[in-house]
């Protein structure tokens, strides 16, 4: 009998915690997929490398790097995943339920998890639970959709085309309440920055140069460097010192304090949502970004109230104001935290992996926004991403691509080619 596979397309919005529990354990399960029921299954997500992860910090134990003297926490995303799935499959595991498998991976680590799994699927059924569609795999033959906590079978793909993606942003973007003082241009400049860690080498001869108004994505394999490269942006790396790096007109080293870099940086990665873990509104949180505060411990004026409200209108959320920011989709968490980024106006904006774990609808609202404020401020924007995201409008692409002596960079226009 030949083996069953299945790809379920699951929203930000149904709990697919519930939905693992379900399969694994065999409960609730649509008649399709009792086979499952009495047999042993393993979950290849994430969160399982976190729990792992965790686990080694508190006991000093490797579970999944047994054998090897390195830890866990300081693999690259697609050597995590493959020694989890190595773990997996040494548990005698009868199936696999993989959530979002291809996430955080950058292309070639893609193809090569592709090809193992694929491998994979010739001997014990896998489902995979994906949030794009074009993560799905060749090889399953049955689909299902995970809507609203409910999983509903369907016979074929063409379902997927009823379900639109929402149309990007078309409001004019509202203007700062104070406008942040005249900087130079550029923004930024690297010239033939080289930084290795220990004997490792990062960055080999980068240079790089942001003006006002410009729109570009940071691209690379895992490991190149583009954590590296945003960490000497934004002041949080001592190795920036001694290097050719001016920063907002002013050379690296001469006296600038993070506070500094911080007022004219508007800056959003997917870890700082784990800060606010309180009760803020969302007009709270927008206000948060114009006082560069994690919470707000300052009594809001009428002007900053009426600024955060004009962006709830913008964003479709006039109506939730008050509504606690926990209390969001993961989609509309998103979209709070790259306007709270952008609030103030800063010369530079940063959105470090934003559409990260979203489904395809939210991923498309954010890739509207930010194509929206490129096309309608002076800010630079500067959008980091391992997929290369539908919609997504750069003018320029930096792309590190890795070396014996460290990553170098090079620079594609959208219109021109390679300079």
């Amino acid at each position: 009998m030949a083996i069953v596979h299945w790809t379920i397309f699951a929203d930000n919005e149904s709990d697919r915690e519930q939905l693992f529990e379900q399969l694994l354990l065999g409960q609730d399960l649509p008649k399709e997929l009792e086979y499952l029921k009495g047999m042993k299954g393993g979950l290849f997500s994430q969160s399982e490398i976190d729990r792992f992860i965790e686990e080694e910090e508190r006991h000093d134990l490797n579970f999944l790097t047994a054998g090897s003297r390195q830890h866990l926490n300081t693999l690259s995303s697609g050597e995590r995943k493959k020694a989890l799935l190595e773990y997996l499959l040494s548990q005698d595991n009868e199936f696999l339920v993989l959530d979002n498998p291809l996430d955080n991976l950058d292309t070639a680590s893609r193809e090569v998890l592709r090809g193992l799994l694929s491998k994979l699927a010739r001997d014990i059924p896998l489902v995979q639970l994906i949030t794009r569609k074009t993560d799905q795999f060749s090889f399953p033959s049955r689909w299902a959709v995970f809507h609203e906590d409910k999983l509903r079978v369907i016979d074929n793909l063409s379902y997927l085309e009823t379900i639109t993606n929402t149309a990007p942003f078309k409001k004019s973007v509202p203007g700062p309440l104070n406008p942040i003082a005249q900087v130079s241009d550029p923004l930024v400049l690297f010239k033939k920055v080289s930084l290795s860690y220990g004997e490792k080498p990062v960055l080999h001869q980068v240079s790089w140069e942001l003006k006002s108004g410009e729109f570009w994505q940071l691209s690379g394999p895992n490991g190149s460097g583009k954590t590296t490269m945003l960490s000497l942006i934004t002041g949080e790396n001592p190795k920036a010192y001694g290097q050719d790096i001016s920063l907002f007109g002013n050379k690296k080293g001469s006296g600038e304090s993070v506070w500094d870099i911080k007022e004219k940086l508007g800056y959003f990665t997917p870890a700082m949502i784990d800060r606010f873990r309180g009760y803020h509104s969302l007009e709270n949180m927008l206000i948060s970004g114009l006082h560069d505060s994690i919470g707000l411990y300052v009594q809001p004026s009428r002007a900053e109230k009426q600024l955060a409200r004009k962006w709830l209108d913008f964003l479709g959320m006039k109506d939730l104001s008050q509504r606690y920011f926990h209390e969001l989709s993961l989609g509309q968490q998103r979209l709070i935290m790259c306007v709270r980024a952008m609030i103030k106006h800063p010369p530079l904006l940063i959105l470090d992996e934003p559409t990260t774990g979203l489904d395809d609808t939210a991923a498309t609202l954010v890739v509207g926004l930010v194509n929206q404020i490129a096309r309608s401020t002076d800010s630079c924007v500067v959008f980091v991403s391992h997929r290369p995201e539908p919609g997504l409008n750069p003018q320029f692409t930096y792309i590190l691509s890795p070396g014996k002596e460290g990553s170098t960079g090079k620079v594609i226009e959208a219109s021109a080619g390679m300079k």
